[in-house]
């Protein structure tokens, strides 16, 4: 227990002994105003410590945030200085086709990643713009058809993007731990008529398939999405949010 917490306890335990002196000396109206003032003083003491308490978490949510975007920019820049030594490498070797391709790569992933920017739910963009500074185990490829925004879709776009989170997750912590090449998850988005579409797929393995089948069936649960069939599988989970009309 937190030092604060200890003070918001024992502000709210003192109360007991003036409370208990008017049970016993009923009579006795000076009792009731001291026990009135103590609560009194309790309460904003209990509300003072609270507050404190908002700021503190407020404060360590704010330098978590922080901390999670340089680690995200440091990566993109690792990233973007890879790739200018690998065009470097080429035009200096006069290799014009293979330029020209390596920057079409560069431009693929580029128009990805303003895919990703505009889902508009920020929480599920943030996690999937700093995934690669969670694990080296598992890498995201993330891939959406078309423009697509959650939140103008007439569904819950905040659970459905938790739900989303919960998942990878799911396979971060239960990916089975290889030599070789790290295991892959990619994340499938897009839109039917009447549905949003959500695809996990797999290639790796899993320490337990048979926790995560129990585990993507609660992680799902009210969050508007629903399995797409009745055989899934951790290669190849497939789920629905339909759109309401």
């Amino acid at each position: 227990m937190s030092r604060l917490s200890s003070v918001k306890l024992y502000a709210a335990a003192s109360v007991l002994l003036p409370a208990a002196a008017v049970l016993i000396w009923r009579s006795e109206l000076w009792l009731l105003a001291v026990f009135v003032a103590w609560s009194i003083l309790a309460a904003i003491v209990w509300i003072s410590v609270e507050r404190k308490e908002q700021e503190q978490r407020h404060a360590r949510t704010t330098h978590a945030l922080q901390s999670a975007s340089v680690r995200t920019l440091n990566h993109h820049r690792h990233d973007w200085m890879n790739d200018l030594q690998v065009l470097y490498g080429y035009i200096r070797m006069g290799k014009t086709d293979r330029t020209v391709q390596y920057v079409e790569q560069i431009r693929d992933r580029m128009t990805e990643e303003s895919k990703i920017a505009r889902l508009g739910v920020p929480s599920l963009i943030a996690f999937i713009q700093s995934f690669r500074t969670l694990t080296h185990s598992l890498q995201l490829d993330v891939r959406i058809e078309g423009e697509l925004n959650l939140t103008e879709l007439p569904i819950d776009s905040d659970r459905v993007s938790e739900a989303i989170m919960e998942l990878i997750n799911l396979y971060r912590f239960g990916i089975k731990p290889s030599g070789g090449e790290p295991a892959k998850i990619t994340l499938e988005i897009g839109r039917e008529e009447k549905a949003l579409l959500v695809t996990f797929r797999l290639s790796g393995e899993l320490n337990d398939p048979a926790q995560w089948q129990q585990g993507w069936k609660q992680r799902v649960k009210g969050s508007g999405l629903a399995p797409a069939g009745s055989d899934q599988s951790p290669a190849c989970l497939q789920l629905l949010a339909k759109l309401a009309h």
